[in-house]
């Protein structure tokens, strides 16, 4: 078989193992191996390496590369993947005998560049332990700048990727960089990554085969899903957006799951634990299982002898006090003998030690760091020993992965997180690639990605992975015909339909007949829920759901999975399919339930009185058992719940929508569901007013503003789900601001749909403000409705790419009211600078545009000069750090001559030189409005800032050009500062 048959014919397997655990180190190896044989071209490098792709979009565009290169470039590719991946992914794989060139074919370098480049492999080894002696070297040598310094730096990068950086950087800098280079490179290799050469004694390493086989076993299904058939991890498997945490002070950069314990994003390097936040059914759990089944297939967190994992949700049954000792061996994998020998080899090797903790936030007691416990012999409530492995008091050395639903963090957690990461459910192109995977159907998978798409409520709700399941699963329903789903409640409603119709003891139609039949079922398993909602339980015992009335045939109905519950072993345990089902069903008890009293829904909405409630204290104390309703003396236990009950909130809003009338009153009566209905909508309203309410009043000569708390978010949701316009409308009619600020609140595809249905009522314009959240390209999409009503909308750091860009200037160009565009710290590229040139030559009375921190060179920056050129109106120009340089910088200074409107302009850290300086002070010398230019971190020389300072001579109403950060010693910069005090430095 040839070698292009080979790869076409492993293509899946080579991508997985291109992409192996979710690092990009195997598929850079193999790049750069290509590059030294002279299979690719520096222009095909760039192309695969550039920072707005996923890991796997290179590994594709790689694959399909070479294939278009032919018979001996894919014989090349193999031989490289060949010497490159471990001997675990090489069993799979057949190489056809593959061959890399023989070393007397290769040509001898004749220069110091190609001799970077012919040995690339080689010296990214010998760089990895070498970078800061190399860069020093070059700094002193003046081919560096302090700023390339830093670029090659960066934290995110892995010590090989910094390699690589420097590797480019000296590349485009010349030959004498190179020589330089070569000349202080280290003549052997380090590798910071390599484990200890140390030997581990036998009965350890026995005990790590019975770990691994254990967690095999139990990642091998989808857990989550058991209750609907056994769905394999490998089969269903799709990579989330992963990225540092808002607010850690780094740039948004796609993570891999090894990524989890790397540098990226650390802000505490004292402490042990990192924390995987996301939203309910954001693939949390799942995410942990993969990791699981990763290492126990040797293939990724090598570096770990043994891996403990803990289900907090199981640990909270755990009434004993137990040991570490026994947490590990009892709750995980007993081991066959030398368990002393074993445990005291735990305690004296803490580094070579991963726990993971999912469903931090289904713990049923707060978090507290009042009783500090550091014995491992010694035995604790569960509660104490938990708390203290998370903030190192006990176990210090060892690393923690722990999960949790954002709003459920508490800043006492905070204090001992070592960093943060932010679980953000599927990229568009991975909805595509769960859906093929969940169907093996072309046909129907095409199917339903239509509907999807043609949908965009639908689809903006299936970047959630559980509602991307919830979809899949339910797609005869979906593509049955009728209403499509729009909410959330819509999408449950289905489920619903269908688990009961498939487990129906009858043929049922297709109409509203089985409610009538699966009321019943539905209020039991509705009274477990919500009891337990209310004492933060999610596992019943059979006893527990027999006192609640659930019978065989309910469980059956598979809304309940059989679990494991390591505190008994007499009893079956049982818990819903994912919280948000739990959190459905306590809805549906709500809703349907006629002895519910008036009270339940103020209580529920909120939450402050719900511990002294009728609800609280008549409908639920005998569901569960006393065990069950424990609860922290603290309260930490209600902030726990808090995020339950506002989802169960959401779909009360949701079920008491008019839409969903005629099937509820299948089940009950219509005065109650009046009732209900006017209860939720005054709690609606009641809880907007509060917020409008504690808008300050402005500063003099201050707009008027208002910063939302994650609580307005839930509450847009819950009026979306209703989809009742005069709902929304009410919601708002109060609400006078100018400005409307929600910043850091955790907004996706998802919360941007409900924010455009409510807002596009306002009565006046507003500047929305979505700074720090993940809206993505999708979520812009689903912000389109409500632009019409924003004079300013800002967007920085979302995620947001060109295509999201090109859908937003296309209905931003038809809004009269639109004058202002922030969109610092995306993955914008010169791609999007032709739209934005558009806007501006069709909006004469546009003001601001910001695009700093993007992925614009000289080619983006010509692209906007040829709109710039039109345009009469701009006042503020923003493109720091960006990359437009000289070239750049005279295009954008040219087009700005004539501008009779602009104030201010930033061209911070964007590779600007002289020649730039030099345009940039004709723009300056011949401005009648300019105040101020930003030219901080760039590489401007004294020649440079003598340009400027001739055309300040000329331009008295110029009021600063900032300077500091360029190429002047302190003596010129003590020089140029006494001739002009309006140059800053």
């Amino acid at each position: 078989m040839g070698a292009m048959q080979l790869v076409q014919g492993q293509r899946e397997e080579l991508l997985q193992a291109l992409c192996c655990g979710g690092s990009a180190e195997g598929l850079e190896s193999v790049i750069d191996l290509l590059l030294a044989w002279d299979l690719l071209t520096w222009e095909d490098y760039q192309g695969l390496c550039a920072p707005v792709q996923t890991l796997s979009s290179r590994a594709r565009g790689l694959l399909d590369l070479v294939c278009i290169k032919g018979e001996s470039a894919c014989a090349l590719l193999l031989a490289a993947c060949s010497r490159v991946f471990p001997e675990a992914r090489k069993v799979v794989l057949s190489f056809g005998g593959c061959k890399p060139p023989q070393e007397e074919q290769e040509p001898h370098p004749a220069t110091a560049t190609q001799a970077l480049r012919c040995h690339r492999s080689l010296l990214v080894r010998r760089l990895r332990g070498g970078i800061t002696a190399a860069l020093k070297a070059l700094l002193e040598s003046g081919v560096f700048t302090a700023y390339d310094c830093d670029e090659v730096q960066l934290l995110l990068y892995t010590p090989s990727q910094q390699a690589r950086r420097l590797l480019d950087l000296v590349q485009s800098k010349g030959e004498s960089a190179a020589a330089i280079l070569l000349q202080h490179t280290p003549t052997s290799e380090e590798n910071p990554t390599t484990p200890e050469n140390e030997e581990h004694p036998a009965e350890c390493l026995l005990y790590q085969k019975k770990l691994k086989s254990s967690l095999s076993a139990q990642s091998h299904f989808v857990s989550t899903y058991g209750g609907t058939g056994n769905l394999s991890l490998d089969d269903i498997y799709t990579e989330g957006l992963l990225e540092v945490a808002q607010g850690s002070g780094e740039a948004q950069q796609p993570l891999g799951l090894e990524d989890i314990l790397g540098h990226a994003g650390t802000l505490n390097e004292e402490a042990d634990t990192v924390l995987v936040s996301g939203e309910a059914g954001s693939g949390k759990s799942t995410l942990l299982q993969r990791l699981l089944q990763l290492w126990s297939r040797d293939t990724a967190l090598q570096d770990y002898l043994f891996l403990f994992s803990f289900s907090c949700r199981r640990l909270s049954a755990e009434e004993r006090e137990v040991s570490l000792r026994d947490l590990l061996f009892m709750h995980c994998c007993w081991p066959d003998r030398g368990q002393d020998l074993i445990f005291q080899y735990i305690l004296d090797h803490p580094h070579k030690v991963l726990f993971t903790f999912d469903g931090v936030d289904e713990f049923r007691l707060g978090f507290s760091d009042e009783r500090r416990h550091c014995c491992p012999t010694q035995c604790a409530p569960v509660s104490v020993l938990l708390f203290n492995l998370l903030q190192g008091s006990l176990m210090k050395g060892v690393r923690k992965v722990a999960t949790s639903r954002p709003v459920a963090v508490t800043p006492v957690l905070k204090r001992y997180l070592r960093k943060e990461v932010s679980l953000q459910g599927f990229s568009t192109e991975g909805i595509d690639f769960f859906v093929r995977k969940h169907h093996s159907d072309p046909a129907v998978s095409n199917r339903v990605l239509e509907s999807l798409q043609s949908n965009m409520a639908l689809f903006g709700l299936c970047h959630i992975p559980v509602f991307c399941w919830i979809v899949s699963q339910c797609s005869r329903e979906l593509l049955g015909g009728g209403t499509s789903p729009q909410t959330i409640t819509d999408i449950y409603l289905m489920v619903l339909q269908h688990f009961f119709q498939c487990r129906s003891s009858r043929r049922l139609s297709p109409g509203l007949g089985w409610v009538q039949e699966s009321v019943g079922a539905v209020i039991r398993l509705g009274r477990v829920a919500l009891g337990g909602l209310r004492s933060s339980c999610f596992m019943f015992s059979e006893v527990e759901l027999q006192r609640c009335g659930v019978t065989e045939e309910d469980i059956c109905t598979g809304f309940l999975i059989h679990t494991k519950d390591h505190s008994s072993s007499e009893c079956k345990h049982y818990e819903f399919l994912h919280v948000t089902m739990q959190c459905f069903f306590a809805a549906l008890f709500i809703v349907l339930n006629n002895n519910i009293g008036r009270s339940t829904i103020q209580d529920l909405f909120y939450p402050q009185y719900w511990q002294d409630s009728v609800l609280a204290k008549v409908c639920l104390g005998p569901c569960l058992s006393a065990g069950s309703q424990k609860r922290d003396p603290d309260g930490g236990a209600q902030e726990a719940e808090r995020p339950n009950l506002e989802i169960t909130a959401t779909f009360v809003s949701g079920l008491l929508s008019q839409r969903h009338r005629e099937l509820l009153l299948q089940a009950c009566p219509a005065p109650t569901l009046d009732r209900k209905c006017t209860q939720v909508v005054r709690a609606l309203s009641k809880g907007m007013q509060k917020h409008f309410k504690s808008i300050p009043q402005p500063i003099e000569g201050e707009k008027k503003s208002m910063h939302a708390m994650p609580e307005f978010i839930w509450l847009i949701k819950c009026i979306y789900e209703m989809q009742e316009i005069s709902v929304a409308k009410d919601a708002l009619a109060r609400l006078e601001v100018e400005h409307l600020k929600l910043t850091y609140c955790n907004i996706g595809p998802v919360e941007c749909t409900a924010l455009a249905y409510v807002l596009q009522h306002l009565r006046t314009s507003v500047g929305l403000q979505l700074d720090y959240n993940f809206v993505g390209d999708v979520g812009v999409e689903q912000l389109l409705p409500c632009l019409e009503i924003c004079h300013s909308i800002y967007l920085r750091n979302n995620n947001i790419s060109d295509e999201g860009i090109r859908k937003l200037i296309d209905k931003g160009i038809q809004c009269e009211n639109l004058q202002k565009i922030a969109l610092f710290n995306n993955k914008l590229t010169d791609a999007c600078t032709k739209h934005f040139a558009e806007l501006l030559k069709r909006k004469q009375h546009f003001l601001s545009l910001r695009l700093g921190n993007n992925y614009i060179t000289a080619v983006g920056a010509e692209q906007l000069a040829d709109g710039l050129r039109s345009n009469r109106s701009l006042q503020f120009l923003g493109l720091w750090g960006n990359k437009v340089r000289d070239r750049g910088a005279k295009a954008l200074a040219q087009a700005l001559q004539e501008s009779p409107s602009l104030v201010w302009l930033s061209l911070v850290d964007n590779g600007i030189g002289s020649d730039g300086a030099c345009a940039l002070a004709e723009l300056i010398r011949s401005s009648k409005t300019l105040e101020d230019m930003w030219l901080t971190k760039n590489c401007i020389t004294r020649e440079g800032v003598e340009y400027l300072l001739q055309a300040l001579e000329k331009n008295t109403s110029v009021k600063s050009i900032w300077l500091r950060g360029n190429e002047l010693s302190p003596e010129e910069v003590e020089e140029v500062t006494q001739r002009e005090s309006r140059v800053v430095f």
